[in-house]
């Protein structure tokens, strides 16, 4: 919650301070948002292994949230799209590094029953600090009168204070799951032991990701239709708003075996929402897409975590979510880069109406396809 709140403050003005600030091209928004987030997803392969390898997942959080913490100085010193680059891609690098040890921290001290409600849980912390962050964005701009810079300096201390949180306040559990202390650790050629419902797992979140290019792009739409610059942030609050009101109660649904409804409503919305940004000609229609666009999220992401731990070997969890990241990162790269391309030759219409197409693939593939039948040990 508490680097939400610091990383969405960001995020949430960044893609305005690139363009108006800047004078930088929607397609290299859309290429520094797709590196930068496919480089944390990537990341994420190394981290899990090596958090399975050890046997320490808590090390390897604690260094992504400070490496995280470590780059927010750097936005509001930045005079240059390459500082904004760099700072990006570090932070990321630091998200990445934390994720897959993370999530597999998660599973490990969590009931196999509930971990659907955990992860939407988690999931809901996150979408909290989610809108705080761009919440205080809104306050801040109105504030110091559209100073980014200015703005940009708060964003250290929730996320120094985050780090020591997790450093002094978190606990790595001291048994596996089996009882045993020690553990063999894994090689690579145990990922031929995640079965072919995990994989199925992937795919599906794979094409959902193409499908969802960044959420910068809600940002610009918003200043599209003439959204005035310090209430743009409103956009990511409502969205997090609505994603931390539908990730629980779709846990605890996907606990009760609901997954598979959970992931097609979450696609349906997804292409209501893009043909409803497509179309938006005032502020109130973007907020609205928004709102339905906060609705997938909730139905999607916390599912697919909770399917991915158990689907996957528990003595593979970081290993797993790792190549779960590995695979939607190069999606979301593809997504974004081609979404920027679009804005800038097409404009705004014709790439939320990719996006919708997108969706109605996946969302078709979903439907007629089921998953493997084979249980995974969990």
């Amino acid at each position: 919650m508490l680097m939400d709140t610091s990383s969405e403050l960001i995020h949430s003005l960044l893609p305005l301070f690139l363009t108006t600030v800047l004078g930088t091209s929607m397609l290299a928004v859309g290429l520094i948002e797709g590196v930068a987030e496919a480089t944390a997803l990537i990341v994420k392969v190394f981290s899990g292994y090596l958090s399975d390898y050890f046997r320490n997942r808590k090390v390897l959080t604690v260094l992504g949230y400070g490496i995280a913490a470590a780059t927010k100085p750097i936005f509001p010193l930045a005079s240059s799209i390459s500082w904004v680059m760099f700072a990006r891609f570090v932070d990321r690098i630091g998200k990445g590094i934390r994720g897959a040890p993370r999530d597999a921290l998660i599973a490990d001290i969590t009931p196999s029953n509930a971990r659907g409600a955990a992860y939407g849980l988690r999931q809901t912390l996150d979408t909290v600090g989610a809108v705080l962050g761009p919440a205080a964005a809104i306050a801040a701009m109105l504030w110091f009168a559209d100073n980014f810079r200015t703005v940009f300096w708060l964003v250290v201390l929730p996320a120094a204070a985050c780090v020591a949180l997790l450093i002094f306040g978190v606990r790595e559990p001291e048994h596996t799951e089996d009882g045993k202390k020690e553990a063999v650790p894994i090689v690579l050629g145990d990922i031929k032991r995640l079965p072919g419902r995990y994989w199925w797992v992937v795919g599906v979140a794979a094409v959902m990701t193409l499908a969802r290019f960044s959420e910068a792009f809600l940002v610009l739409r918003a200043q599209s239709v003439g959204m005035t610059l310090a209430w743009i942030p409103l956009v990511m609050v409502l969205m997090s708003v609505v994603y931390a009101m539908v990730s629980y109660p779709a846990g605890v649904l996907a606990d009760r075996g609901r997954q598979r409804v959970l992931l097609a409503g979450g696609l349906f919305a997804l292409i209501v929402a893009d043909v409803v940004l497509a179309n938006a000609t005032s502020v109130a229609k973007v907020l609205g897409g928004t709102a339905i666009w906060g609705v997938h999220m909730g139905l999607t992401q916390g599912v697919l975590a909770a399917l991915v731990a158990q689907t996957a070997p528990s003595d593979l969890r970081g290993t797993a979510f790792g190549l779960f990241n590995l695979v939607s990162g190069i999606a979301l790269l593809v997504a974004s880069a081609l979404a920027g391309w679009l804005w800038d030759v097409y404009g705004p219409t014709l790439t939320f109406y990719a996006g919708a197409l997108f969706s109605a693939l996946a969302w078709i593939g979903l439907v007629i396809r089921r998953e493997p039948t084979a249980q995974a040990p969990v």
